[in-house]
């Protein structure tokens, strides 16, 4: 029988991250660039990083922001090409990423460009943050990466950098919840599932140590 996407192992997956022109592509913002990093069995065994040419200017504050400049993308492949590519590169996984609500609409909004619908779970690793590490000054993904000393160059708001740092964070509450409950095998179903119980609730999930939860 062959398994479902979101009953797949949470060690097993894609996390990603969008660098765009602004907050919101239903107000005509684009990505500019895409970075991932595939995990498999707890390790990072393959990247993908595209710049990507939108066909529209990238604001200045984008610029200062992301080091990313007009004439960084000019001559970079457009958004339709590049987003073609990173479809097949997510290909039977599950997706991660920090703050997951903003790069989900910008994934979905560039796949309806190339008529490409993504059929996995997206689970938001700022949201899993919240209830396995409550005690951290903040969930900014550079004060998580300061708080659990997670591997990191010191750069952000680039999209395979900050892909690989929340890569690093993914991992680092995996391993978490196994010293605290002493489940190796999560699956991602359940780690989806945790980051939308309230706090309150969390104790009553983690006795839920079924197969159908934990694997």
């Amino acid at each position: 029988m062959t398994i479902s996407i979101r009953h797949k192992p949470a060690n097993h997956l894609v996390v990603f991250d969008f660098e765009t022109t602004g907050l919101s592509p239903d107000m005509g913002d684009r990505a500019i660039e895409i970075g991932a990093v595939l995990i498999e069995d707890g390790k990072i065994t393959d990247r993908f990083q595209q710049l990507m040419n939108p066909g529209i200017r990238i604001p200045l504050f984008i610029e200062n922001l992301t080091g990313i400049t007009n004439a960084m993308v000019k001559d970079a492949r457009k958004n339709e090409v590049v987003m073609g590519d990173f479809y097949e590169f997510i290909a039977g996984h599950n997706l991660v990423a920090h703050n997951a609500s903003f790069d989900e609409r910008f994934l979905r909004a560039e796949f309806r460009r190339i008529k490409k619908y993504f059929p996995g779970g997206i689970a938001c690793s700022l949201l899993a943050a919240r209830r396995i590490f409550q005690s951290a000054p903040n969930h900014q993904l550079a004060t998580l990466a300061s708080y659990k000393n997670l591997p990191n160059d010191g750069t952000y708001h680039r999209a395979l950098a900050d892909a690989e740092v929340t890569a690093h964070l993914w991992l680092s509450m995996l391993e978490e919840l196994h010293n605290q409950h002493g489940q190796r095998s999560l699956s991602f179903d359940f780690m989806f599932t945790l980051t939308k119980t309230p706090k309150h609730q969390l104790p009553r999930l983690y006795q839920k140590k079924t197969s159908k939860e934990f694997v």
